[in-house]
This record gives C-alpha cells, sequence and structure tokens, in this order.
C-alpha cells in the first residue's frame, strides 16, 4: 500500500508516491501553463487518476491520498480559495476529487500547514511538539503546530500572517496582501525596491540598468550580496520585519523551532542569526532563548511530503475509529 501526496503551487503541481514511512517512490512535476477555473481541477484528477493507475501497475497501491492548496481549505465544506488561480474563490475541490477515487479517503489542508506536517513528518520539525513554519516566497505564511496539533482556528485561517501588523500608521497599499507581507514577502522586497529605484534620481548602484519591470527578489539579493546601498537598505528592513515576526509568534506560541521556507529562504538563510538578534529585542525574554531558528529541511519538497502525511493521518484516524 502507497500514499498520493499532491502539492499545488500557483504556477506547477507536485506529485509523489510515497511508502507509509515517508520514502518517495516516485515524483513528478507538472505546470499548470496558465490554466484557471475547472481546467485546474481537471488536470488533478487527470493526473489522481494517473498514478492509482501506476500504482495499481507496480504494486503500490493508493491507499489515501492528501493535497496541499496554496490559500485556505474549507474543512467543514471541502471547498478552497486560492487567490493565485482565477476562479478558485470557493472551488469545490473535495467533490471534483472524489468523483474519481470512489472510496479513498482524501484530505485537504492549506500549504502552511503542509508545510509544517512535512517537516514533522520527515524534515527538521521531527521530535517537536510546538514548532512553526515561516513560508517567505511570493507572499507570506505560517504553519503553526501546537501541541503535536496544527492550529487552523475557528474558519481554517490560522497562519495567514502576511496581515501581521508590524508599521504604523496603516497604509491602503497593505489591503490586499497585509502589511508583513507588502515589506517582507519576495513580491514585496521587489515592489520596495521599485518604489526606491523610481525615487531616487542620483542612483549608481548595481541595480542601475536592470530591467526593472521584471526585478525579481532573486536579483535584489544577488545586488546585496555585491553591496549594492539599495539592496542592502531593503534586504536589512526584512531582517527587522522578519525578527519582529519571529518575536510575536515566540511571545505567542513559545515554539521549540522556527522554521524557515519558501522562495527566499534560500538566499536568506545566512541573514537567519541577524533575524534572531532582532527577535531578541522584541520577544518576551525567556522565549526567545529556548526557540531555535532553522531552515527547512525539504527545501521545495515540504509541501509535497506534508501532503503525503495528511495523506498517512487519514489512515491512523481510519485505523482507530
Amino acid at each position: 500500500m502507497a500514499l498520493l501526496g499532491i502539492d499545488l503551487g500557483g504556477t506547477k503541481l507536485a506529485i509523489a508516491i510515497f511508502r507509509n514511512d515517508g520514502e518517495i517512490l516516485h515524483k513528478e512535476t507538472v505546470a499548470l501553463e496558465k490554466r484557471t477555473g475547472s481546467d485546474v481541477g481537471l488536470l488533478i484528477t487527470d493526473q489522481i487518476r494517473k498514478f492509482v493507475m501506476q500504482g495499481k501497475s507496480d504494486g503500490n497501491r493508493i491507499s489515501s491520498i492528501g493535497i496541499s492548496v496554496p490559500g485556505i481549505s474549507h474543512q467543514g465544506t471541502g471547498t478552497v480559495w486560492v487567490p493565485n488561480i482565477e476562479g478558485w474563490d470557493d472551488y469545490p475541490l473535495l467533490k471534483e476529487v472524489k468523483s474519481v477515487t470512489g472510496d479513498l479517503p482524501v484530505t485537504i489542508d492549506s500549504d502552511r500547514a503542509c508545510y509544517m506536517l512535512g517537516e514533522l513528518w520527515k524534515g527538521n520539525a521531527r521530535g517537536c511538539r510546538d514548532a512553526i513554519f515561516l513560508s517567505v516566497g511570493t507572499g507570506i505564511g505560517a504553519g503553526i503546530l501546537i501541541n503535536g496539533e496544527i492550529l487552523r482556528g475557528s474558519h481554517d485561517i490560522a497562519g495567514c500572517i502576511g496581515w501581521m501588523a508590524l508599521q504604523r500608521p496603516y497604509k491602503e497599499q497593505y489591503k490586499n496582501c497585509g502589511c508583513f507581507e507588502y515589506y517582507a514577502s519576495g513580491e514585496g522586497i521587489a515592489k520596495v525596491v521599485k518604489s526606491d529605484l523610481a525615487d531616487n534620481e542620483v542612483y549608481e548602484g548595481v541595480l542601475k540598468d536592470a530591467d526593472i519591470d521584471n526585478l525579481t527578489s532573486h536579483d535584489i539579493f544577488l545586488a546585496y550580496e555585491k553591496g549594492d546601498s539599495i539592496a542592502v537598505s531593503v534586504i536589512n528592513q526584512c531582517v527587522d520585519f522578519w525578527g519582529m515576526a519571529v518575536a510575536n509568534l515566540v511571545s505567542l506560541f513559545n515554539p521549540e523551532k522556527i522554521i524557515f521556507g519558501g522562495g527566499v529562504f534560500g538566499p536568506a538563510l545566512p541573514l537567519l542569526p541577524d533575524i534572531y538578534k532582532e527577535a531578541l529585542k522584541w520577544a518576551q525574554p525567556v522565549g526567545i532563548t529556548q526557540v531555535t531558528l532553522v531552515g527547512t529541511g525539504l527545501k521545495g519538497d515540504a509541501g509535497v511530503y506534508g501532503a503525503g502525511f495528511l495523506a498517512l493521518q487519514s489512515i491512523d484516524e481510519d485505523n482507530n475509529q
């Protein structure tokens, strides 16, 4: 018997067959290719059919399926809200998947929860009961593990910490992404640098001749490493925000570990000592000495491992009923 883990991202779908001990037997990645609405659902169901058939033919029959989505998974209705996929404001993903899976257990959860579960299963949170996965990529989210269980909140929205208020006064620009995400996500870093470049008429740094419209956080980290003044200023500001966020998370949840992942961490991993130093200023003074800041142990696979662990949990719950 085997588990099927599916990680839906903004641009691609990662699918893996796992043994129950977490070993990956087979993994593939499929590009979304600008699909929207029901076409994304069809891609998922087509891949499920393919992998279920493949499992039967090679002796790894799928016994449970877990799916990670980049947004909100409503546990009561089986619908999902995924802002990066057009037409997925309240998409009936569970119903659509169950139409092709029959009696197979299917579990869906948010990517931030799955990142945390992946690290708990096979990454840097193994053995932890209280830990947080801080995902900093295009946006910012947190998978929060409390007493060995994922914290979801009353309406499954817990962990959307891109909206954490870390700056005053309020600006209208925060409305769609939140204050924290506006400044310190991958997209936010690029946005702030673009604004600073437009406002600085005498700038002569590394990014002077860059393609501003297509500037990414990756470009900015390269400029940061070369000592570019604007890149250094913006990344240092991010360190302040990341440090304040760590302080708030420590003061609220007293975790053993905070695990950093997503595309920005990555190049920002060497900044963890500076982030911790900033957090020391703001956090509850005992709790901050009890937490460890580490990078992800699973790199870009935390979501698909988490989806696999969802599938495993579903089997365990059925067996215990």
